[in-house]
């Protein structure tokens, strides 16, 4: 057996991740705030980087969105030219024209967005309210307690979660202050005193056993033989177990019942801090006509565009050393490279959002003229090949994005869905079937709601058929609870 050596020419295709890509790509994910804040960070590392004020600001990104391919393909030979140039291939002489390069970064550069308009100042809608522990800790200055029990006590609030339940045990905190759990329960029932009533309990039922003890005028025995004995048969709305245990009449026990329904389960859920966050759309979608015209959201976008100083900074490194003047050409030769893909990275994301946006529009035009009932199934690989663009492209462009239509605010996700076959052969998307469930749900009887099965038989004379089980689904996605406990007595 003979061993020899060969040589073989052999041609493969790769996809390089460039860092230009990488930096699309991670852009195109980022939902709206999160861009802001990507772009601000930006401008803090770069110095080449600057925001175009309103008055200076000459581009339009719609108006960029309707260039021509040709105009597409010249600026990219050129970009390629100046990427070419900034290699340094060649000789080895300096053939790289500072003073004309950055002269195309003026101050009519790269921009991109639209006109600011005017808006009211967050300071005119923005008010703070108090938190619930500073609620409660200014009821405890306030009540005849003593050092030692404030310090308790600022333990116990402090272990409160958002709803107002005790989440630590009465022997972590007393461990905690180096007091007895006796001690310790004692400034507990203290603190279950204070407003809201049902404060700092450890479960529900201490919660509802606290606002019953509460009620005074109106404290009615049953109501606390109810929760302390009988919660299950409460939450199956099993009314008549209940009055045959306490035997009692039926009467009594829904008059019991009704004050219970009015108690909170969740007390300290009015004084939760929850974060506000206001849904700005990355596209509108405006009818005229019988057509609709998309309109790609720039207000609030940083515009960006490379600073026209360094070229007077460039200017002085040819009166310096050729050492220093090698290493501030590399440094302001990476940061314009860097401002400029960041820029054109922006306009590309803002250009694929529109084709997508503009392509769900064409596919779910009838829902836009009629309806939630008119949704069609859609998948992303039918948008994805309606723009000749991959599915993860297509996933990263809806994913936290939104859009303003004359029908409300959506998520670009909302308009995708599974479908569902008719018994006349069309079909029908999932959302379009939960809004039926709804709406049936919304028309039934208080004293008897339909069951599952019944919903099912409704939704097949209206030609959808489906599983009991798909029904029970889609009525937990939805929050509905089933019928035993949508059951209204009285």
């Amino acid at each position: 057996m003979a061993f020899e050596l060969k040589q073989n020419l052999k041609l493969s295709q790769q996809l390089i991740m460039t860092p230009q890509l990488q930096q699309a790509i991670k852009l195109l994910q980022l939902s709206r705030l999160e861009l802001v804040e990507t772009i601000n960070q930006e401008m803090e590392e770069n110095p080449l980087l600057e925001e175009v004020s309103a008055e200076e600001e000459g581009g339009d990104f719609n108006a960029e969105l309707e260039e021509d391919t040709q105009s597409t393909e010249n600026a990219d030979v050129r970009q390629r030219e100046k990427a070419a140039e900034l290699t340094g291939e060649g000789d080895g002489r300096e053939e790289f024209d500072w003073n004309n390069y950055l002269e195309d970064y003026g101050p009519v550069g790269v921009t991109y967005g639209q006109k600011d308009t005017e808006a009211p100042t967050w300071d005119n809608v923005l008010t703070e309210s108090k938190s619930l522990p500073q609620y409660l800790m200014w009821q405890m200055k306030l009540s005849p307690l003593s050092k030692n029990e404030i310090k308790v006590g600022i333990q116990i609030i402090g272990n409160l979660d958002q709803n107002g339940y005790l989440c630590a045990t009465v022997a972590e905190i007393a461990s905690l202050e180096n007091v007895s759990e006796e001690y310790a329960e004692s400034v507990l029932q203290k603190i279950q005193e204070l407003d809201p009533p049902g404060i700092a309990a450890r479960n529900l039922q201490e919660c509802l056993l606290i606002q019953a003890r509460m009620m005074g005028a109106k404290r009615n025995p049953i109501v606390e033989a109810i929760i302390r004995d009988h919660l299950k048969d409460l939450e199956l709305k099993n009314y008549l177990n209940i009055a045959r245990k306490l035997k009692v009449p039926i009467r009594e026990v829904e008059k019991a019942v009704l004050l219970i329904s009015n108690m909170d389960p969740r007390p300290g859920s009015v004084y939760a801090e929850e974060k506000i966050q206001t849904i700005i759309p990355d596209v509108y979608v405006v009818k005229a006509g019988d057509e609709y015209k998309i309109i790609v959201n720039d207000d609030g976008l940083p515009r960006l565009r490379i600073s026209n100083f360094y070229r007077e900074i460039m200017a002085g490194l040819t009166d310096q050393n050729n050492r220093e003047q090698e290493n501030g050409k590399k440094y302001i030769r990476e940061k314009v490279q860097a401002a400029t893909w960041l820029i054109k990275s922006i306009q590309q994301r803002q250009k694929t959002i529109y084709k997508v946006a503009e392509s769900i529009v064409k596919f779910q035009k009838d829902f836009f003229d009629k309806g939630i009932n008119y949704l069609k199934p859609l998948v992303l690989r039918d948008i994805a090949a309606d723009v000749e663009m991959h599915e993860s492209t297509i996933s990263r462009v809806v994913n936290n994005k939104y859009m303003h239509t004359p029908r409300g605010i959506f998520e670009l996700k909302y308009f995708f869905g599974s479908s569902i076959q008719r018994v006349s052969g069309e079909t029908i998307a999932s959302k379009s079937v939960k809004e039926e469930i709804k709406k049936i749900i919304s028309q039934e009887q208080p004293k008897k709601p339909y069951s599952d099965c019944e919903i099912v038989e409704m939704l097949k004379g209206k030609g959808i058929t489906i599983a009991r089980r798909t029904v029970a689904k889609y009525r937990e996605m939805m929050g509905i609870l089933p019928s035993s406990k949508r059951k209204k007595y009285f």
